[in-house]
């Protein structure tokens, strides 16, 4: 069964990667915002915020219904690009802590058939806390593997530890000036122990990488960012970007 409609298989069939180390651990950023661990064949997203529309109209806001089909086809193709045997969502994977109850039958259909054959691991977030208990997959805090700890939220004090840390939840953009124009998107934020990733969901916003609830986590100026390009990534280092 192919998940995809026609204008994303071009994108699934050419996978291609900026590979980084993190704590030594060699991994490949993609310009969809995902991680892929090849030595572990698990890709990592994070802030897919599945349900938001939904959660917003139950206050009275209304937002265009079609964030969870369109963030669904967006992860069916990594997953057929890469064919990850693991897949780990980082939190805030639903916008609240019912969202996974208010999934569609036809979306729940399609996330079951993204689970099949391989395992799957939902990290809690600050939106959803608790387990999404009428969905497949397993439900952890956090997990560590090989040399990296998975999380939804960055922890300061792990730059002391011995593991590496890849986390969510700051939903991270850069803002750059290059030939007269302003260019600001989506982007990951690296040093050498800690991977932030940019959310994935499609009606998430960002957080300037400059803004001050970076400081803690990242050295001033001595980190990278990987800009979210059309069909590839854009490196820049810290000392390039500019605030907002």
């Amino acid at each position: 069964m192919n998940l995809l409609p026609a204008h994303m298989r071009e994108f699934a069939a050419t996978p291609v990667c900026h590979d980084i180390q993190i704590n030594g651990e060699t991994v490949g950023l993609h310009e969809s915002g995902v991680l892929w661990w090849p030595d572990a064949s698990t890709l990592v997203v994070s802030d897919l915020h599945l349900e938001k529309a939904s959660s917003y109209a139950r206050r009275g806001s209304m937002l265009p219904p079609y964030d969870t089909e369109a963030t669904l086809e967006k992860l069916a193709a990594v997953i057929e690009a890469f064919e990850p045997s693991r897949v780990i969502s980082l939190g805030d994977s639903f916008h609240d802590r019912d969202g996974a109850d208010r999934l569609p039958p036809t979306y729940r259909a399609m996330l079951a058939t993204l689970q099949l054959d391989r395992e799957w691991i939902w990290i809690t977030g600050n939106h959803d806390p608790v387990a999404p208990v009428s969905l497949c997959g397993e439900t952890l805090e956090e997990i560590t593997i090989g040399g990296l700890t998975f999380r939804h939220e960055p922890q300061p004090k792990n730059r002391h530890r011995s593991t590496g840390e890849v986390c969510g939840h700051m939903h991270p953009a850069a803002k750059i000036k290059r030939y007269g124009r302003v260019i600001r998107r989506p982007c990951f934020a690296a040093d050498n122990k800690r991977l932030i990733l940019p959310a994935f969901g499609v009606l998430t916003g960002g957080l300037n990488v400059m803004d001050q609830a970076f400081l803690p986590l990242f050295q001033p100026r001595a980190f990278s960012v990987f800009m979210l390009g059309d069909n590839r990534l854009y490196p820049f280092t810290a000392s390039r970007l500019t605030p907002d």
